[in-house]
């Protein structure tokens, strides 16, 4: 009986032992790497020739409810699937500045936590922060620059005041 007493006692022993020394030699994460970057996509955004017409071919061929500024695909999200999310798509006339200084056709809307928080990090990394952080009813916004000079929108939402917007202005989704 003694003898599966110390064998229980130099397991018990042995696993604390360990448990200590890892919890010792492991670093605690710091904020950075806690920071949730991109959650998902805000918008795609693009130019062409006639936006209009862009829209009206989205429209009547693959069934988006276009509005003046394109259309916003309604979804539920994944970490909390009571909520809704929203995407935007925006043609944009083909001589438009706003992607600019990049001169790509297409600028993409990445929808981010934090979005104070990650501009500092970025700054921090070198990256071209192009202009300051703009506030609105419906979330935060602010451009970047990647490393090919191609300008990105990042967007701290606030879905519930942009589906409020949408209803006022008279939009319909596309689900």
């Amino acid at each position: 009986m003694k003898k599966n007493g110390l064998i229980i006692l130099v397991i018990a022993t042995s696993f604390c032992f360990g448990f200590a020394v890892k919890t010792i030699i492991t670093k605690e994460p710091n904020e950075d790497s806690k920071l949730k970057k991109v959650t998902g996509i805000g918008g795609i955004f693009f130019k062409c020739k006639d936006p209009k017409k862009m829209k009206e071919w989205y429209q009547k061929n693959l069934g988006l409810n276009t509005n003046q500024y394109g259309t916003v695909f309604e979804w539920w999200q994944g970490a909390d699937s009571s909520k809704k999310g929203f995407t935007q798509w925006s043609p944009f006339n083909e001589k438009t500045k706003y992607f600019a200084p990049s001169t790509k056709e297409f600028m993409i809307n990445y929808r981010v936590q934090n979005l104070d928080a990650l501009i500092e990090e970025l700054k921090k990394n070198g990256v071209t922060v192009v202009d300051t952080i703009e506030k609105a009813d419906y979330g935060k916004f602010v451009h970047i620059l990647d490393v090919e000079g191609g300008k990105i929108e990042l967007w701290e939402p606030n879905d519930i005041e942009y589906e409020k917007l949408g209803k006022q202005m008279g939009c319909i989704t596309t689900k």
